[in-house]
């Protein structure tokens, strides 16, 4: 009994967010598949699917979807932990087209910024020129913007603590690696602190016991 209890929260959870459960199994698909292939031809598989400026140059709208559909690690699992405590609560809170706008926001502005800002450094001799070939895929600056934008789910003063903590994360690697890739993270939590007007009105926090209601009916 307490094993279909148990079944049935977890579908219930599954079915009130279903664009973070599709996304995450779209990436199983993706994740498995770069399992089967040769290291050779995965990296330049990845490559023709990256936002790195020469694909950004030639084929703009199918790098920046492809993208988002790999994972560069292969490894999955952390995902799916990640993807439930702050993709899964994003999604349940504004709604599905919200919640994607968001994570299209944070996804196209950073990467369109980060590599701009490569851009600039390759045509200043601050970079390589290879560099316009780097292999750029992945979901976290969906991520960085969905974490920032949930500040305005939790209640004051607590959203103060929360908000500086994500500042943090993001700013040190920044400060300290300076990375494209670090710029793009930074850029992507910005650009969720900035999607205020997508959570307007909904800034009241859940009470736990309507969540529970809900769940069960």
């Amino acid at each position: 009994m307490r094993i279909n209890r148990g079944v049935h929260r977890v579908r219930a959870y599954v079915r009130s967010a279903p664009g973070t459960y599709v996304w995450l199994a779209v990436l199983f698909v993706t994740t498995v598949a770069l399992h089967h292939m040769s290291p050779e031809f995965e990296e330049e598989f990845l490559r023709q699917r990256s936002t790195n400026i020469h694909e950004l140059s030639s084929n703009p709208l199918r790098v920046l979807v492809a993208s988002a559909m790999w994972i560069d690690s292969g490894h999955w699992l952390p995902y799916v932990v990640l993807y439930s405590l702050f993709h899964a609560p994003a999604e349940r809170w504004l709604g599905t087209a919200r919640w994607l706008a968001v994570c299209a926001a944070a996804h196209v502005l950073a990467t369109l910024i980060s590599e701009g800002a490569l851009l600039w450094g390759i045509r200043h001799g601050m970079a390589p020129a290879s560099s316009v070939n780097t292999l750029d895929i992945g979901v976290s600056y969906a991520l960085a913007g969905v974490i920032a934008v949930l500040v305005y789910r939790i209640p004051a003063p607590w959203r103060y603590g929360y908000g500086f903590a994500v500042l943090v994360v993001y700013t040190v690697p920044l400060v300290t690696g300076r990375a494209f890739t670090d710029l793009g993270h930074f850029t992507s939590v910005l650009i969720g602190f900035g999607c205020y007007p997508l959570v307007r009105g909904r800034e009241r926090t859940r009470n736990p016991k309507e969540t529970a209601t809900a769940s069960a009916g």
